[in-house]
């Protein structure tokens, strides 16, 4: 009777916690996924640039000899 009412009720409001709960992580989750990625995106660029100093540095070289 008002037993299996009351466990039911739990029950729900246990279940609609748990279901927030995973959804806040996946959230969470997904997110440190896209910073990742954009972090990596900037580790490019800044690899790039300081893969262009040695030529910067051969060309001032040159045009110091001219």
């Amino acid at each position: 009777g008002i037993i299996m009412r009351i466990l039911g009720v739990i029950l729900g409001v246990l279940l609609l916690v748990a279901g927030c709960f995973v959804g806040i992580y996946n959230s969470l989750k997904t997110a440190r996924i896209d910073v990742d990625a954009q972090y990596g995106q900037v580790e490019n660029q800044i690899q790039r640039r300081a893969d262009l100093i040695p030529n910067l540095v051969n060309t001032v070289k040159g045009y110091m000899q001219y």
